[in-house]
């Protein structure tokens, strides 16, 4: 953009379901590539949801939520 702003871009992620747990989520969004990724990420405090560092892989998340790891942002549809 000319006036030096960064463009976010979100990547829109489809569930099935009403919701899904965050893990589950980063692996479905290809945010890691295996499961047993997540737990470090989490305690390093580098994962965000709706802009809130979240530690609990277990956390359930539903649609409209936005995940964040590094420059990656995923919202649930």
């Amino acid at each position: 953009m000319q006036d030096g702003r960064v463009r976010e871009v979100i990547r829109p992620v489809e569930v099935r379901d009403d919701g899904i747990r965050l893990g589950q989520l980063l692996k479905l969004a290809g945010l890691v590539d295996q499961g047993s990724d997540v737990r470090p990420l989490l305690e390093q405090g580098a994962v965000t949801v709706g802009g809130r560092v979240e530690t609990r892989r277990g956390r359930q998340l539903k649609k409209g939520d936005v995940v964040a790891l590094g420059t990656e942002r995923v919202r649930l549809v």
